[in-house]
């Protein structure tokens, strides 16, 4: 299942399972989510042994070193050893803002509720 030499860098998200579709990793390139060595990356871009790749997605950034370059989609023991992570932590939950409550019986929203939720929901990352 290991390819030698290089692959398209959409395949290889897609096969080690950084995304869950190879339609979603193409999207991430042309959005310039993903980079190869620190440039922007076409999904038809090739990747090889030792390049870094950096995703951008989900309000966190992965940071990996390919290791094996994969053309196939593979099981999930396997396409943790495809790659090395350098990933910095995801932050902590308290960090991220809670939901919305609403108190009991305070019944439905009003139009201001919902563009003051709207409003704070553009504001978190």
């Amino acid at each position: 299942m290991a390819g030698e030499g290089s692959v398209r860098v959409d395949v290889w998200v897609w096969s080690v399972r950084l995304v869950k579709t190879r339609s979603l990793a193409a999207a991430a390139c042309k959005a310039g989510h993903v980079r190869v060595n620190g440039d922007r990356a076409k999904p038809a871009q090739p990747v090889k042994a030792g390049d870094e790749v950096r995703l951008k997605q989900a309000g966190r950034e992965w940071v990996v070193k390919v290791v094996t370059p994969l053309r196939k989609r593979v099981g999930a023991p396997v396409a943790a050893t495809a790659y090395v992570d350098h990933s910095p932590p995801p932050p902590p939950r308290e960090a991220v803002a809670p939901a919305g409550r609403r108190d009991r019986g305070a019944g439905r929203p009003t139009k201001r509720d919902r563009r003051e939720t709207d409003r704070l929901q553009r504001l978190q990352p």
